[in-house]
């Protein structure tokens, strides 16, 4: 048994002892849509420093919380807070909820972010399906000794973001008159935002936003066998030659708006699936 598989069971083991249930739905919550955790049927509630081996969150504005409950009446775990490389922490601790989501039932695990567009036919302020990604991050969650417990190695990414699901979602898009776009996110490390040349070079090899986060989270989660629905919010327009200085209010505030269609989707969604 591997360290990080070993770590995982102790996490799975205390976790399991406190919860009455086995989720099949992981979702993981992105800066400024903590929110949707509010429409949670709460039954429990463990804050991450309390969980063994688990990372804690470092960013004001993720409150770092595993809530256990129902949404639509379906059993979920909400993860109100992530991981990022550029807290300093490593790929495999930014990933590691994910592994303890796996063993604690999950088959499915909704994605969500806010993020700036490089494509001029994506506002701020829009909805988008994830379709595909690119990573750019300096680094992959399986470097390293590889543990048959946690998954292939050599794990096949031609369909990272699950199209079944994605159809699914469309629907329920279509039938809610929720405008959404889909596209293909790119991960940069940040915590700076890019320049005008790094938005340029961005859109030019077929981004169309840019974020900090769900690459590693969704590699991981194809690793493990777990289909993903990957949803993002623009929240800033990263347009080179029209490009404005933006600020976290103003990314937090623009995810506000938008997330009440957000929870829409994925309340629908958790309801059919």
């Amino acid at each position: 048994m591997s360290e990080i598989f070993q770590k995982v069971i102790e996490s799975v083991d205390f976790i399991t002892r406190i919860i009455g249930m086995k989720p099949k739905i992981g979702i993981i919550l992105g800066t400024g849509l903590g929110q949707l955790a509010d429409y949670i049927e709460k039954e429990k509630i463990i804050d991450y420093e309390v969980i063994p081996n688990f990372p804690v969150s470092t960013v004001e504005f993720h409150h770092g919380k595993m809530i256990f409950g129902k949404i639509s009446g379906k059993e979920v775990v909400a993860m109100q807070g992530r991981f990022h490389l550029y807290e300093g922490y490593s790929m495999q601790q930014i990933t590691f909820p994910v592994r303890v989501m796996k063993n604690l039932g999950v088959e499915i695990l909704i994605v969500s972010n806010a993020c700036g567009s490089v494509n001029p036919l994506l506002p701020k302020g829009s909805l988008m399906i994830i379709e595909d990604h690119i990573n750019l991050l300096p680094g992959n969650p399986l470097i390293g000794v590889n543990d048959p417990e946690l998954g292939e190695r050599f794990v096949d990414m031609s369909e990272p973001y699950s199209k079944q699901i994605i159809e699914i979602v469309e629907r329920i898009a279509l039938d809610k008159k929720i405008k959404i776009f889909k596209g293909v996110y790119a991960a940069m490390s940040g915590p700076s935002l890019e320049t005008r040349a790094e938005y340029r070079f961005l859109r030019t090899i077929g981004a169309d936003v840019v974020g900090m986060s769900t690459v590693p989270e969704n590699i991981v989660a194809r690793q493990c066998g777990m289909k993903v629905l990957g949803l993002s919010i623009t929240t800033d327009e990263c347009y080179p030659d029209a490009l404005k200085p933006v600020g976290i209010d103003e990314i937090l505030e623009t995810a506000s708006k938008v997330e009440p269609n957000l929870t829409e989707l994925v309340k629908e969604f958790v309801k059919i699936i």
